[in-house]
């Protein structure tokens, strides 16, 4: 049997594969997002901020509460299959739809660091973290939620009977870090 080839597309199809090799999804909060937007001037951004929360700051008496690894180790079944098919995209030299499915992988696990924020089962907020909220948010008040917060524990409640029961998220306080997470799609270093 012989065999005749009639088009020959290797070498679109190598350079199709090169260029997916050749990038990486990034999912957490990029330096064009890490500044905040409040009006007075914080001393830090939302990626250091993000790190702080990650990882716990010892010195400072912060504890680690994290959400962008578990919450993207969530996403993984989904943003996985994404993955696949940009590698068959890849293999069938269709470079636009390997963008988009590079993207959806990132928007996947980037949606999930968010949720993981939102829905996470996080070491309660101690009463003077929730005293001083409203001066990072820069308001003169503090907001219903707190008030309660403060109202149960100095009735006996813990801090995380008083969390649960006035409805405070210990990661949510402006919504800018939750806001500023994101993924970004670049050619790998």
């Amino acid at each position: 049997m012989t065999m005749k080839v009639t088009k020959d597309n290797v070498g679109k199809l190598l350079a199709s594969i090169q260029r997916l090799v050749g990038q990486e999804v990034l999912v957490g909060i990029p330096a064009s997002q890490a500044e905040r937007s409040d009006e007075d001037p914080q001393p830090m951004n939302n990626a250091q901020l993000g790190y702080v929360h990650e990882n716990g700051s010892p010195a400072q008496n912060i504890p680690a509460r994290p959400f962008l690894i578990p919450g993207v180790e969530d996403t993984e079944e989904i943003y996985t299959g994404h993955l696949k098919k940009a590698a068959a995209a890849a293999m069938d030299g269709d470079n636009t739809r390997v963008q988009a499915e590079l993207n959806a992988a990132g928007l996947v696990a980037s949606a999930g660091a968010r949720n993981k924020i939102t829905t996470g089962d996080f070491v309660p907020l101690s009463p003077a973290t929730i005293r001083n909220r409203r001066k990072s948010r820069g308001t003169k008040s503090m907001r219903a939620a707190e008030k309660k917060y403060l109202e149960l524990i100095a009735n006996g409640a813990t801090p995380e009977q008083a969390q649960d029961e006035a409805g405070i998220r210990p990661l949510i306080n402006t919504g800018q870090l939750r806001n500023s997470l994101t993924h970004v799609i670049r050619k790998k270093e």
